[in-house]
């Protein structure tokens, strides 16, 4: 008889700092994204150089960010703050005129208790341009929480949601449907009449467009995003509109829109990988008092144009250090794809925002009739690595400074970094996600079969070249 499955998930906290990527680089994505705006990083010589070397920008690029260098005297004695961010803010305004200027503040800005917050509201005022402050230091978020800070802040300037006189989304009716033209099939499809719906997280325009389609085939209108590409389309938010996330990520966002701004949290999972796209869809549809529509076949055929890459994986172990908290969404995916989970390494855990996803590891680890990896949060690195060295995973997905030390010692590594650049969500980029993971798998596989062909080639050799005995 084999033995029972431990179903309870184990969480554990280390004392380790955040060994992550400095939080301020989510300028580069956020920059791109937000097409009128432009981001003012605040912070010393140290700050500029990262962002000029880790973010890889072009020598003939213009980004739409720039460096508030602190000097010594800054930083020992105030001298002039405000005189100073007056001045770079004017040129900004002069030389690309954007709808909104974002302060970012760093650590510096953080130990020092820069007023930011404070200077922002009169400098505002007198240029005569939305100026947002969100703190991205690396003392208090990880890598990819820089975005959730962004996003918070730019919340509080989304215009407040009106409905008709006399109507509430108590009062709406969500089976009547209208109708809309969907051109790519040349037929009419129909919106179900529920209240707004707003998704926040930074996705590039193609992935906007695909997961609104998804929703858009089980009759779902998405009212807007957070952020838009536009400072002016921020969408209207209040009492009455739901919203949902899709990235693991944005914890911050979510508290603001719930207790700020009132809003309807729906708590899924997060649309990465197939059963994440449906699990998410399954969470968004039920609220609206809509059935889904063969969700269960669209599924069932990404899995079947998956299998080449099932094949490579199935079996494989791999080990999350912890970098960009997509950690236990990769996890669960990659469970599903029949990969063994040692440990789920995440820099900071919201058992709250992340409860579906949560939930949905630990009923595809018993689907899968695996045990449920333990999830560490600020895991310590060199109790990671004495670990790894007893458990020898065939993969490590880590930060950039662990990488190469690691695969000195014979374990591959995958840049967690690199599935925060990549499109990793919806139906259509579960491929993605296995192309990154595979890619060390199949490289060492190619080592391994070169080094047995390079012993043959050189047994075979040294028996034909040497003399037979007499």
């Amino acid at each position: 008889m084999p033995a029972k499955i431990d179903e309870t998930i184990t969480f554990e906290c280390e004392t380790g700092n955040y060994h992550t990527f400095c939080p301020i680089s989510c300028v580069s994505w956020l920059y791109q994204k937000i097409e009128d705006s432009f981001f003012l990083v605040v912070g010393t010589k140290t700050c500029g150089y990262f962002l000029q070397n880790a973010l890889g920008v072009m020598i003939f690029a213009e980004p739409r960010y720039a460096m508030a260098e602190l000097e010594e005297g800054d930083i020992s004695a105030h001298l002039n703050d405000y005189g100073e961010l007056k001045t770079l803010c004017i040129r900004i305004k002069k030389d690309r005129d954007p709808s909104v200027i974002i302060w970012i503040g760093t650590c510096t800005t953080e130990i020092i208790k820069m007023d930011l917050e404070g200077m922002a509201p009169k400098l505002e005022y007198e240029i005569g341009v939305p100026i947002l402050v969100a703190r991205a230091n690396g003392l208090d978020y990880a890598f990819t929480q820089g975005e959730d800070t962004v996003l918070a802040v730019m919340a509080h300037r989304c215009p407040e949601q009106e409905f008709p006189v006399g109507e509430s989304e108590k009062t709406r009716t969500k089976t009547n449907l209208f109708p809309f033209p969907l051109l790519k099939e040349k037929k009419l499809v129909e919106y179900a009449n529920h209240p707004p719906l707003v998704l926040f997280g930074s996705l590039p325009s193609n992935l906007v467009s695909q997961l609104n389609t998804e929703l858009r085939r089980q009759f779902i209108k998405v009212s807007g995003w957070l952020p838009a590409q536009r400072y002016a389309d921020l969408p209207s938010l209040g009492g009455g509109v739901y919203v949902c996330g899709v990235n693991p990520f944005l914890s911050r966002t979510a508290t603001t829109l719930i207790r700020r701004k009132k809003c309807e949290l729906i708590v899924a999972p997060f649309p990465i990988g197939p059963d994440g796209t449906r699990a998410w869809i399954e969470k968004i549809c039920p609220v609206f008092g809509i059935e889904t529509q063969s969700l269960e076949e669209r599924e069932e055929r990404i899995w079947e144009s998956l299998k080449d890459y099932l094949d490579l994986v199935r079996g494989k172990s791999v080990f999350f250090m912890g970098d960009n908290l997509l950690e236990i969404s990769l996890a669960r995916f990659l469970i599903r794809c029949g990969m063994i989970v040692y440990e789920i390494g995440i820099p900071y855990m919201d058992k709250r925002y992340q409860a579906a996803e949560l939930a949905l590891l630990k009923d595809t680890c018993i689907r899968m009739c695996i045990p449920i990896p333990r999830i560490v949060e600020k895991p310590d690195n060199s109790n990671q690595i004495r670990r790894m060295r007893e458990l020898q995973p065939d993969l490590a997905i880590t930060g950039m400074a662990h990488a190469n030390p690691l695969g000195a010692r014979g374990i591959g590594t995958k840049w967690s970094v690199e599935f925060t650049f990549a499109q990793i969500h919806g139906f259509a980029n579960a491929r993605d996600v296995l192309e990154l993971v595979t890619r060390p798998l199949r490289r060492n596989e190619n080592l391994d079969n070169l080094d047995r062909t390079t012993l043959v080639r050189n047994t075979n050799e040294f028996y034909t070249s040497t003399p037979t005995p007499r």
